[in-house]
């Protein structure tokens, strides 16, 4: 589960997951990212979580990158970029929809089901991003509930 041969890819993608995250922290949502990549690269879709903003429980990140990047005939090949280990409604999109790749900016302030996801087949690639690391812990010290919310506690 560390980083894979194409690293410069995988940081690259993740930048697109990091700006979504600051996205959404600068309009007062929790500061989660996510990107959804095809085959060859191609963005496809992006977003970040707007649980606060839409008052949706349901609007995580990989959602709304999910979401953004429209219908596709297929999932297989595809990578999802998150900031954030997804948890486990995330966990359960990937599988879903059988992407192929996981691409996580950090799992240190939340451990989330990438480990189930690699245990049945999902390709994780785990970055450990100090930026990513650094946004969240400084997120969770000044909103504890929210995060509390967010993580369903």
């Amino acid at each position: 589960m560390d980083l894979a041969p194409d690293q410069a890819r995988a940081r690259g993608w993740l930048a697109t997951a990091v700006a979504e995250a600051r996205a959404g922290l600068a309009r007062g949502g929790v500061p989660i990212g996510a990107a959804l990549y095809g085959p060859d690269g191609t963005l496809l879709g992006r977003g970040h979580n707007r649980r606060v903003q839409d008052g949706d429980p349901s609007a995580h990140a990989e959602t709304a990158a999910f979401r953004n990047a429209g219908r596709q005939r297929s999932y297989r090949g595809t990578t999802m970029v998150t900031t954030l280990s997804p948890c486990w409604y995330c966990s359960g999109l990937v599988r879903q929809f059988g992407i192929s790749r996981v691409v996580i900016g950090e799992a240190v302030t939340f451990d989330g089901g990438h480990d189930w996801l690699a245990e049945h087949g999902v390709e994780i690639v785990l970055v450990n991003d100090p930026r990513c690391v650094a946004m969240m812990r400084a997120f969770i010290a000044d909103n504890p509930a929210l995060w509390n919310e967010d993580i369903g506690e």
